[in-house]
């Protein structure tokens, strides 16, 4: 199936809106892992494992891999998501975003290399460096869109074609244009509510990642009434840190499954 098949059928079977975000800190490992030279993966499986019924997605950022010397770790950790948890997507966030030529590394890079179901791109070098990516339909292509960083609105709300802001502009290519085989999502915030309903007014029924609730402050009740779609879904809310590091001890992945049922069911509430 395609990661959008994929995406709809975790939404029904796991009654989840809710994306695990992976971002493994080693300064904040429980003291049993410290260390380890493993320590990145066995950390997120213990997460994944104890969270993998209550979620849509999980998203693993590249650069908390990376950052580590850790890339083949993160292979790994796909690699056992895919074969112990295979109805789960996989979102590799890597915000990759260049020329042509180079994007279409890069999409070797998610795709082949990590065997990602999705990947986060950023759309400022226009279509050409997104062109490539549709060279594997079956993966998802999530473009960002209105961010939940403070700094968004520098350049996303600029007005640009007669008054249309960026990120309004960025939503609507994508969904006519830049989706040529139904692969694509965006990302908007949780903390931009009133930027999130624009958003899903101009797309559709179209997919949205939505970072920035728990620790970036994002109202879960107001990001899903301005963000689900008309059948009640849509969403895929991010939680990391205040799923990955509800515990400290070695019971860590416990408390990272408890974080995530009250992350999960609060979303529910809104739907």
């Amino acid at each position: 199936m395609s990661f959008i098949q994929d995406l709809q059928a975790a939404w029904a079977r796991n009654n989840s809106l809710l994306c695990v975000g992976l971002d493994p800190d080693l300064g904040k490992f429980p003291a049993h892992l410290q260390g380890k030279p493993d320590a990145i993966f066995e950390f997120c499986k213990g997460i994944v494992d104890a969270t993998a019924d209550l979620v849509c997605a999980f998203k693993p950022q590249i650069a908390y891999f990376a950052g580590e010397s850790a890339e083949e770790q993160l292979e790994a950790l796909i690699d056992y998501i895919h074969l112990n948890h295979p109805d789960v997507p996989v979102i590799l966030d890597a915000k990759r975003g260049d020329i042509g030529a180079t994007a279409a590394q890069y999409a070797r890079e998610a795709f082949e290399r990590y065997q990602a179901d999705a990947l986060t791109v950023n759309p400022y070098m226009g279509f050409d460096s997104v062109e490539p990516y549709f060279a594997y339909p079956e993966c998802g292509l999530i473009v960002l869109c209105r961010t939940s960083n403070p700094g968004g609105a520098d350049l996303q709300n600029l007005q640009v074609n007669g008054g249309k802001k960026l990120y309004q502009h960025v939503a609507t290519l994508v969904a006519e244009k830049w989706n040529p085989h139904g692969q694509a999502a965006l990302v908007v915030g949780a903390t931009v509510p009133a930027e999130l309903a624009e958003v899903r007014s101009l797309i559709g029924d179209m997919p949205l990642l939505v970072p920035g609730i728990g620790a970036q402050g994002g109202d879960v009740q107001a990001a899903v009434a301005a963000g689900k779609s008309a059948a009640g879904t849509g969403l895929m809310i991010n939680s990391s840190r205040a799923i990955l590091y509800a515990g400290k001890g070695e019971d860590f992945a416990d408390a990272a499954r408890k974080a995530a049922i009250a992350t999960r069911d609060e979303i529910n509430q809104y739907r």
